[in-house]
């Protein structure tokens, strides 16, 4: 298939034109190990109900859904942040099963706050197996660039990671095609986000080439960042969302190159979406009016009970033995009332949210916290309950991902993919299982269904 021949004349919703691929029932996940390839890119913080805006001047997205399938949303899963959703996209289940409700792994420890450890190992932080850990089972070649919760994972043959070692395999053969210099991979993550992006893309185009991988995971971060920073529907986040079409435009263009265009699906998704900030809410300011916890200066040095923000949800700690509950209590007694707090959730609702119970792996905490429309939780502790959101931080996620605001992007065009097909939605949990299913392998007890409609 050549995608860049594909010309929609219309918006992306119009689904006009295409390639007539052949159906993932037609294929019945019976394809022969190591013929096909799957794709899947992934711009975090890309909202859904942004390619509905005519205007947004990404013109390979639209020629891929117009070739190919999308959904005008993809509901993404509670907490509503980086890495347990990649993570969900990947395992088919929600957190609740994985395991994963941060951007790494909550360390607790008696009486102080808990912390979060991004640069731990896969497996200490995810409970379920993976779609590439069954296609490295079954003889496939699997290869990560800038994904998240996948360090060190054994099922990954190839790799360029967020923070590329400089000795790595893939790092060295890029040194040695002069796409990046020794200095530059030794002091990668204190580079910008565009540049970044700009090698992270060089990587992925590169593993392609070199060793055409069975599945390519392939995560970019310049928009979340930009939205972070500029909050959404700016003019910022538009430029940053072209930006990013021309670099999936470089790998359907390396697919083309090098001849395997025709044996690929390419599925572009995002992990969530994103809401306008202008006050953020400090629980920890009054957990520490409480006598809760205390401070070192500005540091909170102490806690009884801690929250640990998520953007548009925090997740509230006892930190100490409270067989009483005297402490989670007062907790709850000093939440009530505070400007923004939509909801204080308890332990029996975490199941509805497809979030685990405390007493499931250590990391959820007693209750959930969630926030209205143009406020975000922040771990600040202070003599203010709630301040003005600053300058550069006035944009999050972390909602509930029933919000329409945080529903991401889902597109999917190439082999095995019918064209012209537009959903309502899809769920983050499907990907995992369809992407099984088009690579020929098992994934069994997943909680995602395979989009056999597409």
């Amino acid at each position: 298939m050549t995608w860049s021949r594909v010309r929609p004349a219309l918006p992306w919703l119009v689904m006009l034109g295409g390639w007539a691929g052949v159906s993932l029932a037609a294929l019945g996940g019976q394809t022969a190990p190591g013929t096909n390839h799957v794709v899947v890119i992934s711009l975090d913080g890309f909202p859904g109900w942004a390619l509905e805006d005519p205007y947004l001047p990404v013109p390979t997205l639209r020629r891929l859904a117009a070739a190919g399938a999308a959904a005008r949303i993809m509901r993404p899963v509670n907490p509503t942040v980086t890495w347990p959703n990649h993570t969900s996209m990947v395992t088919g289940v929600t957190p609740a099963g994985h395991g994963l409700l941060y951007n790494g792994l909550l360390v607790r420890e008696p009486g102080v706050p808990p912390r979060v450890e991004p640069w731990r190992d896969r497996n200490d932080m995810v409970r379920a197996r993976t779609v590439y850990d069954a296609a490295h089972e079954r003889g496939l070649t699997t290869a990560q660039v800038d994904w998240v919760a996948i360090q060190n994972a054994p099922t990954i043959t190839w790799e360029f990671p967020e923070r590329p070692p400089p000795d790595g395999q893939v790092a060295r053969e890029m040194v040695a095609a002069g796409l990046i210099s020794q200095g530059d991979l030794e002091t990668f993550h204190t580079r910008n986000i565009v540049w970044r992006d700009h090698i992270w893309t060089a990587a992925a185009t590169h593993i392609l080439r070199q060793h055409r991988p069975n599945l390519l995971l392939f995560h970019l971060l310049n928009l979340d960042s930009t939205h972070h920073r500029y909050g959404p529907r700016s003019p910022a986040g538009m430029s940053a969302m072209a930006l990013l079409d021309a670099q999936v435009a470089a790998v359907i263009r390396t697919l083309e190159e090098t001849g395997i265009a025709d044996r690929t699906t390419v599925i572009v998704v995002s992990d969530h979406g994103f809401k306008a900030v202008k006050r953020h809410i400090r629980p920890n300011a009054a957990f520490q009016k409480a006598g809760l916890l205390s401070l070192e200066g500005e540091k909170i040095t102490k806690a009884q009970v801690y929250s640990v923000p998520e953007g548009g949800s925090a997740i509230v700690y006892v930190t100490v033995p409270d067989a009483s509950g005297a402490l989670l209590g007062r907790a709850r007694e000093v939440l009530k009332g505070i400007e923004g707090i939509e909801s204080i959730v308890e332990p029996a609702e975490f199941a509805a949210y497809g979030l685990p119970q405390p007493t499931e792996g250590g990391q959820m905490g007693a209750l959930l916290l969630t926030a209205r429309d143009g406020y975000a939780f922040t771990t600040a502790a202070g003599d203010d309950l709630v301040v003005d959101a600053p300058a550069g931080s006035l944009g999050s996620h972390g909602y509930l991902a029933s919000d329409p605001d945080m529903g991401s992007l889902f597109v999917a065009s190439g082999r095995g993919i019918k064209p012209g097909v537009t959903l309502d939605a899809v769920d983050t949990i499907d990907l995992a299982p369809t992407i099984a299913r088009l690579l020929g392998v098992a994934l069994p007890k997943v909680q995602g269904r395979v989009l056999t409609e597409i």
